[in-house]
């Protein structure tokens, strides 16, 4: 019999993070050429089939004529055109099956075959939950552009973006477990400081899907100030009551993921100053030069993106970036955990 937790566990949560990842490249890409709408119905099965022949692929095109993104903003499109939105969509759902039977199959072999402790079953099911709750809000985010306006909710997009990065999270977590069963706790404060940065960055990743939702990326491209030289636009704050323009606002939503880059560089740069006082092991250090650099280069990305008008492949590099910075923030917090 083979031991319990053993390295196919861990290389099957690998494969799941890594599953994951290409996810979320996709559905930027998805969101990026405005592809989410383009099927506008939802078949778990068949679904993964997509339409072949000309006949098929006409009465799917019909269906996306009768829903609001055709009527309002793609009445010039033609069949090629759809196919082009189709495609990305398509992928999307497909990658999230694959994800679904990536985790689930090997998991009932593992359960069969007793590889896994029971502290282990017990996270995987919190995993499956993650994934099952995903799956649900990229269906809920895509109902919301479906029936009057032609455009998802970014607050249900943000949820479904956020979902997306905590699952991997989670999943980093549980094979980080594996890889080191033992922990030991450096520094309370410095942990403590540590996941104050984790919530903050959480907290930007948030604003980066109220950007790519309400398209906030495509206005006030200057930095570091805003049009006209200002630090804080004048439309950043035309909405009452106060607080709404820092939800539904797109100049205040930038106005906030700009001033938030300033405060994860900082703090991120405060773990690192504070880590040159602190004896790490390898792996500690390893985390915290990693998160430096990759923090520096999001911080480019983002500046960058905004500047140039979010052109696609930089679109897609920035949220890469942002996973990886959760990546490594995550690696950071479980080697100063307990």
């Amino acid at each position: 019999m083979k031991t319990k937790d053993n390295k196919n566990v861990i290389y099957w949560l690998f494969t799941g993070c890594f599953l994951i990842f290409v996810m979320v490249i996709i559905g930027g890409i998805t969101r990026l050429t405005d592809s989410g709408l383009s099927i506008s119905n939802y078949k778990l099965i068949t679904g993964t089939i997509p339409p072949i022949g000309d006949a098929e692929w006409q009465k799917a095109f019909e269906l996306y004529q009768q829903h609001p993104e055709f009527k309002h903003y793609n009445s010039h499109f033609n069949i090629d055109d759809f196919k082009s939105i189709y495609f990305w969509e398509w992928l999307h759902r497909l990658i999230g099956r694959l994800i679904g039977l990536v985790f689930l199959i090997p998991f009932a072999y593992f359960l069969i075959t007793k590889q896994l402790t029971k502290p282990t079953i017990k996270k995987c099911i919190v995993l499956l939950g993650l994934g099952a709750f995903q799956g649900f809000l990229g269906w809920y985010m895509v109902k919301s552009g479906l029936v009057d306006m032609p455009d998802v909710s970014h607050f249900r997009l943000a949820a479904h973006l956020t979902a997306a990065f905590l699952t991997f999270a989670a999943t980093l977590w549980v094979a980080l477990d594996l890889i080191y069963p033992s922990k030991k706790l450096i520094n309370k404060k410095y942990r403590n400081l540590i996941i104050v940065t984790y919530v903050v960055l959480l907290i930007q990743i948030i604003y980066g899907a109220f950007i790519a939702g309400l398209k906030a990326g495509l206005i006030h491209n200057h930095w570091p100030l805003m049009n006209d030289g200002q630090f804080m636009h004048d439309t950043v704050l035309v909405l009452k009551p106060l607080y709404i323009n820092f939800l539904e606002n797109p100049s205040g939503i930038q106005f906030v993921h700009r001033i938030l880059a300033f405060v994860v560089a900082t703090l991120i740069g405060l773990l690192w100053f504070k880590s040159k006082k602190i004896d790490l092991t390898k792996p500690q250090s390893y985390a915290i030069q990693s998160l430096v650099i990759l923090t520096v280069v999001q911080f480019a990305l983002g500046v960058f993106t905004l500047i140039l008008h979010v052109p696609l492949w930089l679109g897609v590099l920035h949220q890469v970036g942002a996973f990886f910075l959760l990546t490594a923030m995550t690696f950071m917090l479980h080697r100063f955990s307990k």
